[in-house]
């Protein structure tokens, strides 16, 4: 049996085609989450509209400070795993999150194997919680599935070489399959609002300067924006004066930022999925960020990272390069279960 640990709605996203490619295996999968993202716009609705077998265990770990979330979520999710002790073969863990070093280091302290979705990724920026989740649960991982080769070539110069595969991203697959579904969807973006724009990071969010940098910035553009506001961002935005050309809303379900994509211009973000996703819709992507794990897209021409003081510039950007395929053929889910079911049979 595979123990599955996931907690913020990127990974719900993953696990939703990668669950499917288990079961169709025959690998047996116990799905835990941690409770790291437990606002029901930013959890449930996902299992609703994912169809995504519900989880073993909820650790209801909550929010709080990384260390107090990583350990409250450690604490927990070790109970689970003495419980099936004699049945775990191996977790499987998704992205750079608090849950996914979490998990990390309670199986690889218990003995057992680690198996990481995104691994090699690197933004070289050590102040950014994700790179230190992600370097240390790459270095604890007994099977590495890489969404590039450049995630390959990474772990190769750290040192990783045994059990790494290149199998493409999984969210290419879900962003495939949920695309068909979108189209169903009601429209997201209102008439004449042309940006779809995202905001989370601690080091844009947690700065007021720079918050209101970002906002001024975006205020100048002079273009209709829509804003889904992370639960956490409500708070520092009170007392804000919003420019009058942004338009606030609840987090959206995937499907609604699927079919958002293929609404907008452009997007502006400081997301690490919605990069990709932009660029899988065909949209170009301004990424408020001074560097970024997912290199490929802006290699490929069709991402900028910008500073607030240059985000009015490149409103107008458009990409240069023809659009290629990036990240796999939208089956990496499938190859991930045909190379874990040999590994995991294992006695």
């Amino acid at each position: 049996m595979i123990v599955t640990l996931i907690g913020a709605r990127p990974q719900f996203v993953k696990a939703a085609v990668v669950s499917k490619a288990l079961k169709a295996s025959g690998i047996e999968e116990l799905i835990v989450h941690s409770g790291q993202h437990y606002d029901a716009l930013m959890s449930q609705v996902f299992w609703d509209e994912l169809n995504l077998p519900e989880p073993a265990f909820r650790l209801e770990a909550g929010s709080g400070s990384h260390t107090s979330q990583t350990a409250a979520i450690m604490v927990a999710f070790e109970a689970v795993l003495v419980k099936y002790e004699n049945d775990v073969k191996a977790v499987l863990l998704y992205g750079d999150t608090n849950t996914t070093i979490a998990g990390a280091l309670v199986a690889s302290k218990r003995g057992v194997p680690v198996i990481h979705v995104e691994a090699g990724l690197r933004s070289f920026n050590r102040e950014m919680p994700e790179e230190i989740n992600r370097v240390v649960t790459d270095h604890l991982s007994t099977i590495l599935f890489c969404s590039s080769a450049q995630g390959v070539e990474q772990l190769k110069s750290e040192g990783i070489t045994r059990n790494v595969f290149e199998v493409g991203d999984v969210m290419y697959d879900a962003f495939n399959f949920y695309s068909r579904l979108a189209e169903d969807q009601k429209a997201v973006m209102k008439e004449g609002e042309e940006i779809l724009f995202t905001l989370h990071r601690p080091s844009n969010t947690d700065d007021p300067v720079k918050l209101l940098q970002i906002l001024e910035a975006l205020g100048k553009a002079g273009k209709k924006v829509l804003w889904p506001v992370h639960p956490r961002n409500k708070e520092r935005l009170a007392g804000m004066v919003i420019p009058g050309n942004i338009s606030l809303t609840e987090p959206l379900s995937y499907l609604q930022i699927v079919r958002a994509l293929t609404e907008c211009r452009i997007v502006i973000t400081d997301s690490g999925g919605l990069q990709k996703e932009a660029y899988w819709a065909g949209k170009p992507c301004l990424t408020i960020r001074s560097e970024t794990e997912w290199v490929e897209t802006v290699l490929a021409g069709w991402n900028k990272l910008v500073g607030p003081e240059s985000i009015a510039d490149h409103i107008w950007w458009q990409p240069d390069h023809p659009w290629k395929p990036l990240y796999g053929d939208g089956r990496s889910s499938e190859r991930i279960a045909h190379i874990l079911k040999p590994l995991i049979q294992q006695d």
